[in-house]
């Protein structure tokens, strides 16, 4: 028999629940491209009460960013200053941010000549002077996010100086994430080292409130399994009544997931997690090209393979969409990928006990 919050419209659950806490984790070009498309559905709660119309359905929103890069300009200050890369954290304040016209342009400024500015951005430097100024990178987030009006909250996966090491196929190992996307071999695991960091107490707090948890889009194994390998937080995944999303990559990536599968995807973030995690996977079905495909394949790299079959078998059902825009390169539409997340949430809200 259909239960009485089985008979609500989406609209209405979210305006009666007052919206659904949201956990977005990830890290790089794919998780600030999502936190866009995850923005429009944000609203206070008294916008929830004030407009029984609204479309938007997020009364809580938060972004875990992993915090490994060692390259370019944040490579540069975290030497230099002892301090966490901002940049990935930088690019998810940019895509929360109110006003995404001149502040956000102001953050987003790279420095394209000055001795010791070249090649750094404002907003990266900013970051670096906060933390500075209050010799802590977690409130230099906070304190940027107040400043940008970000409609979310965003969190480093850990506060600990960690670095990436990779065992390959060969047998051999590669320290530091520049190295590890530079290399030519398979990567079989993933660690952090030192191996035994945690979170913010919030992230897990967060994680464990949350209606629904998004992993991906994002580099498998430089943007999305790093969050997974902080002490406490698969755990705190697979413990929370969430509705946990994977939102898969459109393309295989040269030197990193080259040749891996939807279903692939999934496998390497449930073995580093020590479990499964996911109950759907968003999934593209648009063709990119013939041109953008040519363009891929000179770099190595082609459109995932969707096995459906397989992730199927992983417990994992496949939801198929239009996901792709074509700007040059291929791209998440944010939006629509958002949309379909909240929507599952929903779902899972009326069939979970």
């Amino acid at each position: 028999m259909e239960t009485k919050a089985a008979q609500f419209t989406l609209r209405e659950r979210t305006a009666l629940t007052g919206g659904l806490k949201v956990v977005a984790i990830g890290g790089g070009t794919g998780l600030s491209t999502l936190l866009k498309g995850l923005k429009r559905f944000v609203i206070s709660p008294s916008d929830v009460i004030a407009s029984k119309t609204s479309s938007l359905l997020i009364r809580d929103l938060s972004a875990v960013v992993t915090v490994s890069d060692d390259g370019g300009s944040s490579g540069r200050l975290r030497k230099e200053f002892n301090m966490l890369p901002p940049g990935d954290i930088r690019n998810c304040i940019v895509a929360l941010s109110e006003d995404e016209a001149l502040l956000s342009k102001l953050f987003r400024h790279r420095f394209e000549k000055g001795s010791g500015l070249e090649g750094h951005s404002f907003g990266n430097l900013f970051l670096a002077a906060l933390t500075s100024l209050t010799s802590d990178f977690s409130e230099a987030v906070r304190l940027s996010s107040e400043i940008l009006l970000t409609r979310g909250h965003i969190y480093p996966a850990t506060t600990s100086n960690v670095e990436l090491e990779a065992l390959m196929e060969d047998g051999s190992r590669v320290r530091g994430e520049t190295k590890i996307t530079a290399s030519k071999g398979r990567i079989q695991e993933l660690f952090l080292v030192p191996p035994d960091v945690g979170p913010m107490p919030q992230t897990l707090e967060a994680i464990a409130s949350a209606d629904l948890i998004t992993i991906g889009p994002g580099s498998l194994f430089t943007s999305l399994i790093p969050n997974l390998l902080v002490r406490g937080i698969s755990q705190a995944i697979v413990e929370s009544r969430a509705t946990k999303v994977y939102i898969c990559n459109l393309m295989t990536q040269a030197n990193e997931s080259l040749g891996l599968t939807a279903a692939d995807h999934i496998r390497a973030l449930n073995s580093h997690a020590q479990g499964p995690i996911f109950d759907y996977a968003l999934i593209n079905r648009t063709p990119v090209s013939e041109e953008l495909k040519a363009k891929y394949a000179s770099e190595g790299a082609c459109q995932i393979v969707n096995d459906l079959d397989e992730v199927e078998a992983l417990g994992v059902i496949p939801v198929l969409g239009d996901y792709l825009e074509e700007a040059g390169v291929a791209r998440h539409n944010f939006t629509r990928a958002a949309h379909d997340a909240l929507h599952l949430a929903t779902q899972g809200a009326v069939s979970k006990p």
